[in-house]
């Protein structure tokens, strides 16, 4: 296909000639696959056939007259003008649909779905004060708890994926807002029966984190200090961690309270105040910026804050 891109002068006006060709309905495609690189995976966030999908990718790349995507083994792969217009078409759609949200009454009724992305350690603190608040409000909502992948946050939330994503404050860039829920505070469990900074950095410590390698939060604190401690087992979950402390007389898990309180802890564990400074724990929702103004978005919002006032 020729890549022929006619150069058009910038000016006041709109020709309103050229609109009777122009199907925006095909724009939101191109943004999809952009995001997404692949047909499929546009076409089930539009809800539209893979086929359908192909046919109307066709039409966009006639009317503009350029391939807009290659494909690179399993990818949809941008082309250079592809890339230069993909700021201007989000844009525009984002102005568009802010323009034709403004003047519609919002009726909660309509929230069918709520999906947020958290770890599996933070599900039980927030998915029971969640489902009891909405179905005091009646609202027959399905909610789905997904599997948190850090590495693509921002494309989930992008693609609406997931509607939010609740876990630690850190920095996931520009594209995500942050708003506060839970503070928390590090506290040490253990069989042993007193606790001082001295006995903390001398004893075995289990060391809890679904990443399989990197230092976990608190070591980069005691780091910091020059401080630091042995860590005689590295798991997954708390709750293992919280069964082998029972098997090791002298072991020592450094846990977030409020998940602590959601665990079985068992006959003989004693929980103490962290004898060294460690920073409370922040945690917080995080959504994408483009859904801002989305009234569906800033409903849901306003009720999860409510839960943790």
């Amino acid at each position: 296909m020729n890549n022929i891109h006619n150069k058009s002068t910038i000016g006041s006006t709109v020709d309103m000639a050229i609109f009777h060709r122009i199907d925006i309905n095909l724009y939101p495609l191109f943004i999809a696959i952009y995001e997404q690189k692949s047909i499929s995976k546009a076409a089930q966030i539009l809800c539209i056939s893979q086929s359908a999908a192909s046919h109307a990718l066709q039409r966009l790349r006639q009317n503009l007259q350029d391939d807009l995507f290659v494909r690179a083994g399993s990818k949809m792969l941008p082309t250079p003008f592809a890339e230069q217009i993909y700021p201007v078409i989000k844009n525009a759609l984002i102005a568009i649909q802010g323009i034709s949200l403004q003047k519609q009454n919002f009726d909660s009724s309509m929230v069918q779905t709520l999906k947020i992305a958290v770890h599996d350690e933070i599900e039980p603190i927030i998915f029971p004060k969640l489902v009891k608040h909405f179905h005091q409000l009646d609202l027959a909502i399905q909610f789905s708890s997904i599997k948190l992948d850090r590495k693509n946050v921002v494309t989930d939330l992008a693609t609406q994926q997931i509607d939010f994503v609740i876990d630690l404050e850190k920095n996931f860039g520009e594209k995500t807002q942050f708003e506060k829920l839970v503070q928390d505070q590090f506290v040490v469990c253990t069989q042993q029966q007193s606790m001082t900074e001295d006995i903390y950095l001398a004893s075995p410590h289990i060391g809890v984190s679904s990443r399989r390698t990197g230092v976990l939060v608190e070591d980069i604190y005691l780091n910091r200090k020059q401080l630091s401690r042995h860590i005689f087992l590295r798991c997954q979950h708390y709750s293992t961690a919280l069964q082998i402390l029972s098997q090791q007389s002298q072991a020592i898990l450094t846990i977030p309270k409020h998940i602590l309180v959601h665990l079985q802890l068992a006959e003989g564990l004693n929980v103490f105040d962290i004898p060294v400074e460690l920073p409370n724990l922040v945690m917080g929702m995080y959504w994408h910026k483009d859904r801002e103004l989305n009234s569906r978005h800033k409903f849901l919002r306003s009720e999860i804050s409510k839960i943790f006032a």
